[in-house]
C-alpha cells in the first residue's frame, strides 16, 4: 500500500497558535503520545504503524510546512511539495505522479489517501487495510472511508448510499459488513436534510480514498499531457483548482463504501482541539476560582491568570492572543483575516525563531528584533540582509558566525557584527541561542538561498 497524507491549511480557526507556516496538525497539545503531548501529524503517523500498515509514506504539503514536518517525522516519509496552493485534486495528482515517476511504481500500485489529522481510533486506520483489499479485489474502482454519523451536521459532506443498499450496515458500522455502493453526494446540507440523510444510511464523508495509481494517472493526464515529474511541475499551475471529490470521485460510477463507527473528531476548532488535550492548562497559566470548562494555552514566557471564567479558551503566542466562547471561537475566521499579520514565529529544519519586536522610526529606519534557537549540530543556512547592519548576541551555546569565507567561534556574551548584504550562516556546536537585531532602510525578510 502507498498513503498520501494531505498536510495543507493557513491555521486561521487555531489563531494565534497556528499560521500560515505552523498549522494545526503540528501543534503538540494532543494527549495519549508515548512521551507527553503529541502533534496530530505524529499521531496520524505512530497509529497508521501500530496498526499494521508497512506502506510507503508521502505527504503533500506547501514549501512552508516542509521543516515542521521533517522535524517531527524525520526521514521516515517522502514529502512532496506543491509548487503553489490549490486544491486537493491537484495535490494527489502531484503526489500520484511523484509515486509513478520518481519511485517507479506500476499503474496497478494501491494508494489510499487521507487527511494529515483524523482524530480516530485504531480501527480507522486498520480500515484502511480493507479499503486497499476492495480496490485489489476490483470490488470498485474507487473505495471510500464514510463516518457514521453520530448528530446532523451542516459541516460536514455525505456519502449516500444507493437505494436499499446497505443502510443498516452503514448504521451499525460493523467491520464486518459488506461494501456500500454509493449513489451520490451531498456537500454540506442543511441539518433538516442532513438528519433525512442519515435516517437513510449517509455516512459522513471522511476524505479516505483508496483506488490503483493509473486511475488517477488517466485523470491526470486528461488535464495535463506528461512525459517526466518536471512537467507535472512546470504544468501543475494549470490543473483544476478543485477538490479531488469533484474532479475525480463524483465522476466516477464505480464507487464502494466501507463505513467506520468508532471514535472519529474533526479537532480543526478550539472547542474540539480542547477536548483532546491533556489537561485545562498549557505553558504558564494559573486558572483560579470560578473557572469551569475554560482552557488556557500560553506560549509567552509571562504568566496568565483567569479567574471566574466559564466556558472559554484563552490562547497566547507571539502572534497574538485570543480570549473568545468556545462556541463562538468556531466563527474566528474572517477576524482573523482581518488581522494581516506575518507571523512571528516559526519552525525551521534547524531550529525556531520568534520576532520580539518591530519597529519603524521618525527617520523610517527599520528595526526588527529575533530570538533564535539553532539545534546542536544544524546551521541556519546561507542567507543575506540586503538593506539591514545584523548584530548577533549569543545568550547560551557556543557555535560559529561564518561570513562568507572568515569563520568566528561565538560563546555565551559574546556579539558579532554582520554588514548589509554579507552572506552569512550560523552554526551551533552546541544547542545555541541568540538575540538578533537587524537594522536598516527596508523591513523585509532576508534573503535566503535554497538549502542542500
Amino acid at each position: 500500500m502507498n498513503l498520501i497524507l494531505l498536510s495543507g491549511g493557513s491555521g486561521k480557526r487555531l489563531w494565534p497558535l497556528s499560521n500560515e507556516t505552523r498549522s494545526k496538525q503540528f501543534l503538540k497539545l494532543v494527549h495519549g503520545g508515548p512521551d507527553g503531548p503529541e502533534s496530530m501529524l505524529q499521531r496520524v503517523h505512530r497509529q497508521i504503524r501500530e496498526a499494521g500498515i508497512d506502506a510507503r509514506i508521502v505527504v503533500a504539503t506547501g514549501r512552508a510546512q516542509v521543516d515542521p514536518i521533517r522535524n517531527q517525522l524525520g526521514d521516515a516519509v517522502d514529502i512532496v511539495v506543491e509548487p503553489e496552493r490549490r486544491d486537493t485534486f491537484p495535490a494527489i495528482a502531484l503526489s500520484v505522479c511523484h509515486l509513478a515517476l520518481e519511485r517507479g511504481l506500476g499503474p496497478d500500485e494501491i494508494v489510499v489517501v487521507l487527511p494529515v489529522d483524523p482524530y480516530a481510533d485504531i480501527t480507522f486506520f486498520t480500515s484502511l487495510l480493507r479499503l486497499e483489499a476492495l480496490v485489489r479485489e476490483r470490488a470498485a474502482r474507487i473505495a471510500l472511508l464514510g463516518i457514521r454519523p453520530t448528530y446532523p451536521s451542516s459541516k460536514y459532506g455525505y456519502i449516500v448510499p444507493a437505494a436499499g443498499a446497505g443502510a443498516d450496515d452503514a448504521a451499525r458500522g460493523s467491520a464486518s459488513a459488506p461494501p456500500i455502493p454509493v449513489a451520490r453526494f451531498t456537500e454540506k446540507p442543511s441539518e433538516e436534510q442532513a438528519a433525512e440523510l442519515i435516517a437513510g444510511g449517509a455516512l459522513w464523508n471522511a476524505g479516505v480514498f483508496a483506488f490503483r495509481l493509473g486511475t488517477v494517472l488517466d485523470a491526470v493526464r486528461a488535464h495535463l499531457p506528461f512525459a517526466t515529474y518536471e512537467d507535472v511541475l512546470a504544468g501543475y499551475g494549470t490543473l483544476p483548482k478543485t477538490s479531488f471529490d469533484y474532479a475525480v470521485v463524483e465522476r466516477e460510477p464505480d464507487l464502494v463504501a466501507v463505513a467506520y463507527a468508532g471514535e472519529w473528531k474533526d479537532i480543526g476548532t478550539w472547542n474540539t482541539l480542547t477536548e483532546v488535550m491533556e489537561g485545562p492548562s498549557s505553558g504558564l497559566a494559573l486558572l483560579g476560582e470560578g473557572c469551569e470548562g475554560t482552557h488556557v494555552v500560553n506560549e509567552l514566557g509571562i504568566p496568565v491568570l483567569v479567574l471566574g471564567a466559564r466556558g472559554l479558551i484563552v490562547a497566547a503566542s507571539p502572534d497574538g492572543i485570543l480570549v473568545a466562547d468556545k462556541d463562538g471561537s468556531a466563527r474566528m475566521k474572517p477576524y482573523v483575516d482581518r488581522l494581516q499579520a506575518d507571523p512571528r514565529f516559526e519552525e525551521r529544519r534547524w531550529g525556531e525563531f520568534t520576532v520580539l519586536e518591530k519597529v519603524v522610526f521618525e527617520d523610517r529606519v527599520h528595526a526588527l528584533t529575533k530570538r533564535f534557537h539553532v539545534r546542536a549540530g544544524a546551521s541556519t543556512g546561507w542567507h543575506a540582509h540586503p538593506d539591514r547592519d545584523e548584530i548577533l548576541t549569543v545568550v547560551d551555546g557556543e557555535g560559529t558566525v561564518q561570513l562568507g569565507a572568515t569563520s568566528r567561534l561565538v560563546a555565551r556574551g559574546v556579539s558579532a557584527t554582520v554588514p548589509r548584504g554579507t552572506r552569512h550562516q550560523v552554526h551551533a556546536k552546541t544547542d545555541l541561542h541568540y538575540v538578533s537585531v537587524q537594522i536598516g532602510v527596508d523591513g523585509s525578510e532576508e534573503v535566503a538561498e535554497p538549502e542542500d
